[in-house]
């Protein structure tokens, strides 16, 4: 990939050097749509990410190459075009974020490419707008850390692109580290790295179905959180997101919730209890319990927050029936997308065989099948 998307631009913009930068896409083990709720989160980042070569120019625009979408994109700096839906929104959005923090990002020629499936969970639109951002931060000489560049990009999707998500996405593009999960606090951001045992491999299981975020239900399921944060601060006056609700406290209301609000809040709650299980599991290399803990949230996506679909709920439950198979569930927002399994790396052949078979026996067609490995966030590669 890296010799690839060099190649191309010098092809294309061959008129100074460029620099190139990797920034991953990312497995989500456990805690799904808890980080919006400032609760918790066990992602990973993968070795499945988004290029970009660039230079900066003199002039107050960015010229893009995306190889993968087949398009070239050309916006002004100085005056941002408003979105309108495409895959250059990514970039724009970055640039638009880095100016409303008083930053200056110089003009720039770039080609994009990137190996992570679009729509499929693994924040496919969180690598791009990670190494655009750190792209601009190395030609343009900002002082910023990983932790505020991975809010800028949170502020581009959130402000600029429309979508209301948390902080994971960015935080695991840009913090990542080989060999590890991440216990990432959504409200502190404090991250503290989690050691994944050897022998095992995180296998993706993709339905090819694919959905749009921002025309999904995702923004109404954290509308929906909202709500409930809303409705039982009447009786938990402390509270300011799920995150601060217990499991009794939660129970004891029930009454005060309509039904759906108060299965939506259970899915965060009780997913933000999985989440430190299942750090503390891998910690004592417990993969039993880790794998029990991904398949029990699989079935609260499913029941309680209602984002699974019979695509998804078929790969878990065959991913679930292979020996030496710890654990699957739905990974990303849901509608959609892709199934993260822990399997037992010789049972790698195994996973494939059956997952593919039992798939294609329900749908007629063969998923995308893949080993993904831990990977460092993002980084300079020339």
């Amino acid at each position: 990939m890296q010799t690839r998307v060099l190649s191309a631009f010098e092809t294309r913009f061959a008129h100074q050097p460029a620099i190139a930068v990797r920034a991953p896409g990312r497995i989500n083990l456990l805690g799904g749509h808890t980080d919006y709720n400032e609760g918790y989160v066990l992602p990973v980042a993968v070795d499945r990410a988004a290029w970009v070569a660039a230079a900066a120019i003199d002039a107050r625009e960015v010229l893009v190459r995306a190889l993968d979408l087949g398009g070239d994109a050309i916006f002004p700096l100085d005056v941002i075009p408003s979105s309108d839906g495409g895959w250059a929104d990514y970039p724009k959005g970055v640039a638009w974020a880095l100016q409303e923090r008083g930053l200056r990002p110089v003009g720039m020629e770039a080609v994009l490419t990137s190996d992570v499936p679009v729509g499929a969970g693994l924040s496919s639109s969180a690598a791009v707008e990670v190494a655009f951002a750190y792209a601009w931060q190395q030609l343009s000489g900002f002082q910023l850390d990983r932790r505020d560049l991975a809010l800028v990009c949170q502020r581009a999707e959130n402000g600029y692109v429309g979508i209301n998500c948390g902080i994971m996405d960015q935080m695991t593009s840009a913090l990542g580290a080989e060999g590890y999960a991440l216990l990432l606090d959504c409200r502190t951001l404090e991250v503290e790295p989690v050691p994944l045992p050897a022998g095992i491999v995180i296998m993706v299981a993709d339905t090819g179905v694919r959905r749009r975020l921002a025309t999904s239900e995702y923004n109404v399921r954290r509308a929906q959180c909202e709500q409930a944060v809303r409705m039982l601060r009447e009786h938990l006056p402390d509270i300011r997101a799920l995150r601060d609700v217990s499991l009794d406290d939660l129970k004891r209301l029930r009454a005060h919730l309509p039904e759906v609000i108060y299965r939506r809040a259970l899915h965060v709650v009780t997913g933000n209890m999985r989440v430190l299980l299942a750090a503390a599991a891998l910690r004592r290399r417990d993969l039993v319990t880790v794998g029990a803990l991904m398949k029990a949230c699989h079935a609260s996506l499913r029941d309680y927050y209602e984002v699974s679909s019979p695509e998804l709920d078929r790969l878990a439950e065959a991913a679930c029936e292979v020996v030496d198979c710890y654990g699957a569930r739905l990974t990303g927002a849901g509608f959609g997308g892709c199934v993260v399994a822990l399997v037992a790396a010789d049972a790698m052949p195994d996973f494939e065989a059956h997952v593919s078979a039992a798939y294609e026996a329900a749908f007629g067609r063969r998923p995308a099948i893949y080993a993904c490995r831990s990977a460092d966030g993002v980084k300079r590669v020339v």
